[in-house]
């Protein structure tokens, strides 16, 4: 008898030590490390820079996105516009990884061309302009052109749009185009997430230095979800 009083004695004061040590609402005491998780986004805009003296032509909501250069005589020049809203689907305190960008390739009748991703510096639109060639629709209220950001009365401060220098991130392909994971564009994502008012997206700047270069990709209108374009973050969450 004296024998189990003593275990029960015992047990009890186990018990009553695991309450005071281990801390209320958690499910155990293991080290808490860091969580790693990724975020697939689409874009909240897109559209494709038609150079035009006159910064008249556009294609908001159009199909398709255009890079590089026709053949056109003249204004030839085609750049895209992508951002994404970062700040939406990833916490403001996490740490980003890795980031690639994937454009899905529709048509083209150019060989293996560079395209570099440029971080956009100026704040630009999306307006209702739409056609599903190269050529530009005219543009509508709120449009990125090739002289406007927002059309009719606001403009880069130079023609083709305002980005930084320096690439993120460049690809010389034929057909299949993923940018990344560079440590340039994981440090845009992150700056993106830490200041959502300057997150203005990448300007994709193909081979103009020769007519003929254009490539087309699905825009995030594109009738087909999986071929839109589509940003991967990976992150941390926590310590460790």
């Amino acid at each position: 008898m004296r024998r189990r009083t003593l275990l029960v004695v015992l047990l009890s004061w186990v018990l009553a030590w695991a309450q005071v040590t281990t801390p209320q609402g958690t499910e155990s005491a293991r080290p808490v490390g860091a969580i790693e998780r990724t975020a697939e986004l689409v874009p909240v805009r897109d559209t494709t820079l038609m150079e035009s003296a006159t910064g008249e032509l556009g294609n908001g909501t159009g199909p398709a996105l255009f890079v590089g250069r026709t053949r056109q005589a003249k204004d030839s020049r085609r750049r895209a516009l992508l951002a994404f809203d970062v700040a939406s689907a990833i916490p403001a305190a996490a740490q980003v990884v890795s980031v690639t960008l994937r454009l899905t390739l529709i048509q083209t009748h150019a060989g293996e061309e560079p395209i570099a991703l440029h971080r956009v510096l100026t704040a630009w639109g999306e307006g209702e302009s739409k056609t599903p060639g190269g050529r530009g629709a005219p543009a509508m209220p709120g449009d990125a052109t090739w002289l406007h950001t927002f059309f009719p009365d606001q403009r880069w401060s130079q023609p083709g749009g305002d980005y930084a220098a320096t690439p993120s991130a460049v690809v010389t392909s034929a057909d299949a185009y993923t940018w990344g994971s560079t440590a340039q564009m994981a440090a845009d994502v992150q700056a993106w997430l830490a200041t959502p008012g300057q997150n203005f997206g990448w300007l994709l700047l193909g081979n103009e230095t020769v007519e003929g270069t254009a490539k087309s990709f699905a825009s995030r209108e594109h009738e087909e979800p999986a071929a839109r374009p589509q940003l991967r973050v990976t992150f941390k969450l926590g310590g460790g």
